[in-house]
């Protein structure tokens, strides 16, 4: 099946029954598109999010394909994180092509991001020229499809250590990042018999929920509130496995509460379902130790993700599922099919980073950082707007707001993004069911300054918005 893209401005054409992965897809169409003069130098490309959504495909899949027309010199990635094309003809000779995507936010409080400029530079390279110069040659050649046994022992053990898994080497599988990870996952456990998925809801749209589809699934969004997900609508929903992120719920911040995990667990042993479980940001917890990952107690039911997205920088593309003996073969096997393993040296570095203690060292300098930035944030919203209800607890890289039924929260985006403000709404990540309208934001890569400057525009757009005591607040 083809697709064609032209909401976002660019033509991408997919064949999903091809043997060319669909990243080398994308490359192939934009690097024609730039030779051709289609796309003249300048022109500025849609953001990673807005492409996979228009092509259906994971955010992970625009994304390297991106870096890959990046390194060839096609594309040039500019300050505020959007990409524009560095080669092919002038605007002047191609014809002045504008591409649709909105002017980037002069303050971007939208959620994605963690602060890559704290990235422990340093540390990588000594890691980096260490491995070049440790490393045996066999490590250069094709490598089996669980990673280097030096990163699967150190992610296990970190993993033990601090989640509180029960994971051994030979569970591990090392992926680019994890959207390539539950893709090749979902894969696994439909050709297993799966045929249908449960997804929070809401749930980020960009991994888990195409991959589903992609593969054939059926999937069922169930709703969550203050104490994770319905468990009661998950057992009446006939799913074979469920995508969780227990520890913060994404996007509403909620904690799964103890009687729900119990409840989750045995619901899975019942009908012999797998519980995947997205352990995205639990590094970042400010208020209490986080809790323990859902894997330690069930281990022969859940598979565990984690990822450096977060904690170290999405670029790396490097991310690990600890998996249930039964599944860890087929999800290695469909690695090799996929790319024939991620880059070795990475996966050396990163090992050498965590066994060293460097790692750690990393999370603890940016813990305060990050809960520095979220106390500003809730800070200047009560001081400027405290209609908005802060929800979830203290932790991780974003915060979502609750917005009074007088405010229509697209009209809020919109509004904001006129007046220089990145935000998102969570409208766009709901599957099937309606909720109150609400916005979420990132702080990780904002100053203090820069938060509290942001809600005070936005507390005007929202005062233009719903004169009166809708914007409420005090200067």
């Amino acid at each position: 099946m083809d697709k064609t893209s032209t909401n976002s401005g660019v033509l991408v054409v997919l064949d999903y029954g091809a043997r060319v992965p669909l990243h080398r897809q994308i490359e192939a169409s934009i690097r024609d598109s730039i030779r051709a003069g289609r796309l003249p130098r300048g022109s500025s490309l849609p953001s990673s999010r807005v492409l996979a959504a228009d092509l259906g495909v994971s955010r992970g899949v625009v994304v390297e394909a991106y870096q890959q027309l990046t390194a060839e010199g096609y594309l040039a990635s500019r300050g505020g994180g959007y990409t524009q094309v560095a080669a092919g003809p002038s605007p002047a000779t191609a014809g002045l092509l504008h591409l649709a995507r909105p002017v980037p936010p002069r303050i971007d409080l939208s959620y994605g991001r963690a602060d890559v400029s704290s990235f422990p530079r340093a540390s990588w390279l000594r890691a980096i020229r260490g491995a070049l110069a440790s490393a045996p040659n066999d490590l250069f050649g094709y490598l089996a499809g669980r990673g280097v046994p030096q990163l699967r022992t150190a992610i296990a053990d970190y993993l033990n250590r601090v989640r509180g898994t029960v994971a051994q080497p030979d569970q591990v599988v090392i992926c680019t990042g994890y959207a390539q990870g539950i893709a090749l996952l979902v894969g696994v456990l439909a050709a297993a018999g799966a045929r249908r998925l449960a997804l929070e809801d809401p749930s980020s749209g960009d991994d888990a929920l195409p991959a589903a589809r992609a593969a054939g699934l059926d999937v069922a969004g169930i709703p969550v509130d203050r104490d994770g997900i319905r468990v009661d609508l998950l057992r009446a929903c006939g799913a074979d496995a469920v995508v969780l992120t227990p520890s913060h719920q994404w996007p509403t911040g909620s904690v799964l509460s103890a009687q729900n995990r119990s409840a989750v667990l045995r619901w899975a042993a019942e009908r012999g379902a797998v519980v995947i479980e997205d352990d995205y940001d639990a590094e970042y917890r400010y208020d209490r130790t986080p809790v323990g990952a859902l894997q330690g107690v069930a281990p022969d039911r859940v598979v565990y993700a984690g990822s450096a997205s977060k904690t170290l920088a999405p670029g790396l593309r490097l991310g690990w599922f600890v998996l249930p003996g039964r599944l860890a073969e087929p999800m290695a096997q469909a690695k090799i099919a996929a790319d024939r393993g991620s880059p070795a040296l990475e996966q050396l570095a990163l090992a050498d980073l965590i066994t060293r203690g460097e790692f750690d060292r990393h999370l603890r300098r940016m813990r305060p950082v990050y809960r520095r930035r979220r106390d500003a944030l809730l800070a200047a919203l009560s001081r400027r707007l405290p209609r908005l209800e802060p929800a979830g607890v203290s932790a991780g890289l974003h915060l979502v707001t609750w917005l009074p039924p007088d405010l229509d929260e697209a009209t809020v985006v919109e509004a904001a993004a006129r007046a220089g403000v990145g935000i998102e709404g969570v409208t766009p990540y709901r599957i099937s069911h309606p909720g109150p309208g609400g916005l979420i934001f990132g702080y990780a890569t904002v100053s203090e300054q820069a938060i509290a400057e942001g809600v005070d525009i936005l507390a005007g757009v929202i005062g233009r918005l719903a004169p009166g005591p809708a914007a409420g607040g005090r200067r």
